[in-house]
């Protein structure tokens, strides 16, 4: 693909966007090994220089769909996955992660996707296996774990083999990419339900658009501080195939918060025992209310006729009364 890439490269050195049908093919390149690093190494740090484009982000996400393992899963139609884009800078701890252990407990359906962290001290990935989560791609493993548990974690590596050519060189450019982006997008196990953080308003715009394409049921958010959660610190912006609006701390009961309270650690194992005082209901009221409102919010998205208040005790709830620990607790155990 010499050629190709030099028209690629040429086009992107000029400032000229990708059409759809390019940006398929460019990234089933280089995810194939067909696209040498210096070459690839070129292309991400185009998309560093300015943003995507719908086509491109549409292009990209196919291509990677194409090439996944797909796991079918019974009770996915009643699932959800929550996730943020990453890359906000802010170093929060594993808020999402908690969140969907939280949103299991109350019964309902999980399917997380996620990764270790490319551009954070700890990502999901890191967190769920610092603390005795055991990654699989076994299908017959993960039903299990979704039926007995309400929850299963799709460690993106097994589900996207291809990635393997692209995931050395995020890790040493140590800088947001495109590739954050679409970690979103890609769920093999294909959930009905999407909660979706992004830390850029002109990305949620996109995400809204590209998922009103399908027939997946969605909330996008962005915090209006650039948090790819919400935050709690400042008014977040949500999209929504029947909404778009802004929503406020005071929607879930609470007060705005120091967004420094929010820290992750400088480590793992820090961030691992931040997440561990979440469930166990020994971490602070602030720690405690951002996952509670997360929580809350991935409830609404399933059942819209829930407030978000209310929706918020029943997150209380499962943490106050042991519920969200025990599900974290069995979730480490089902192998």
């Amino acid at each position: 693909m010499p050629n190709f890439m030099r028209k690629i490269l040429t086009k992107l050195s000029n400032y000229d966007s990708l059409s759809y049908e390019e940006a398929y093919e460019t990234l089933y390149g280089i995810t194939n090994g067909m696209i040498n690093e210096a070459q690839t190494i070129a292309f991400i740090s185009a998309f560093v220089m300015r943003k995507i484009t719908f086509e491109e982000l549409k292009g990209f996400r196919q291509a990677m769909l194409d090439q996944c393992k797909k796991t079918e899963l019974s009770g996915s139609a009643n699932a959800i996955d929550i996730v943020g884009t990453g890359g906000d800078g802010k170093n929060t701890f594993n808020i999402s992660t908690l969140a969907s252990i939280v949103v299991a407990s109350t019964g309902r359906k999980v399917i997380k996707h996620g990764n270790y962290g490319s551009t954070s001290v700890s990502g999901s990935s890191n967190v769920l296996e610092h603390l005795g989560y055991k990654f699989t791609n076994d299908t017959a493993l993960l039903q299990r774990q979704l039926d007995e548990n309400n929850i299963c974690f799709l460690h993106a590596p097994l589900f996207h083999p291809a990635m393997k050519n692209v995931a050395p060189i995020r890790k040493s450019l140590g800088i947001r990419t495109f590739f954050n982006l679409l970690g979103p997008l890609t769920n093999p196990g294909m959930p009905q339900y999407h909660m979706i953080g992004t830390n850029n308003l002109s990305v949620a715009r996109m995400y809204h658009y590209l998922m009103q394409d399908g027939d997946q049921d969605y909330t996008i958010l962005h915090n209006v501080d650039g948090f790819d959660e919400l935050s709690l610190t400042a008014e977040c912006k949500i999209y929504g195939r029947k909404t778009e609006k802004l929503i406020y701390p005071e929607d879930f009961g609470m007060t705005i918060i120091n967004a420094l309270e929010l820290d992750g650690g400088n480590t793992i194992a820090e961030a691992a025992v931040i997440g561990m005082n979440v469930l166990e209901n020994k971490a602070s009221s602030t720690q405690i209310n951002v996952v509670v409102a997360n929580a809350a919010l991935a409830i609404h998205t399933m059942d819209d006729t829930i407030l978000l208040s209310d929706a918020a005790m029943i997150a209380r709830e499962s943490i106050e009364s042991g519920a969200a620990l025990n599900t974290f607790q069995r979730m480490i155990k089902i192998y």
